[in-house]
């Protein structure tokens, strides 16, 4: 069973803030099944952006976890901020996490996807 938005965002701010570093919901969407993307605040003053993973990224039991995929690397906040307004005009219910921190990776959980021959699918 997966966790609701509105909790999975909550535990992420508080877990950044128990490592002594600055956490912040930027947009709340629906409370129960909004997408949650992550952005990260670099002190060089670049940012990175964490979205949902794409469902090929899931193994077939999946367990509800929630996985991330990096979509933009160390940008200007400016390039994070179009590629969120974007994101937002397709889909209105989702998160935004805003964290400053320089090391992410106990965090949230990187997806990866399923290495196979693009000619024979399963």
């Amino acid at each position: 069973m997966r966790l609701k938005s509105e909790i999975f965002a909550s535990a992420l701010v508080r877990n950044v803030f128990a490592r002594g570093e600055f956490g912040a919901i930027e947009r709340k969407g629906a409370t129960e099944g909004g997408a949650v993307f992550v952005r990260q605040s670099f002190r060089d003053g670049t940012e990175t952006l964490y979205a949902p993973a794409p469902q090929s990224f899931f193994d077939s039991d999946d367990s509800g976890k929630r996985l991330f995929e990096l979509r933009l690397d160390r940008q200007p906040s400016a390039t994070i901020s179009e590629a969120l307004d974007r994101e937002i005009r397709f889909d209105p219910d989702l998160w935004v996490v805003a964290l400053e921190t320089d090391e992410i990776g106990d965090l949230i959980e990187q997806g990866q996807p399923e290495r196979h021959d693009p000619l024979f699918r399963r």
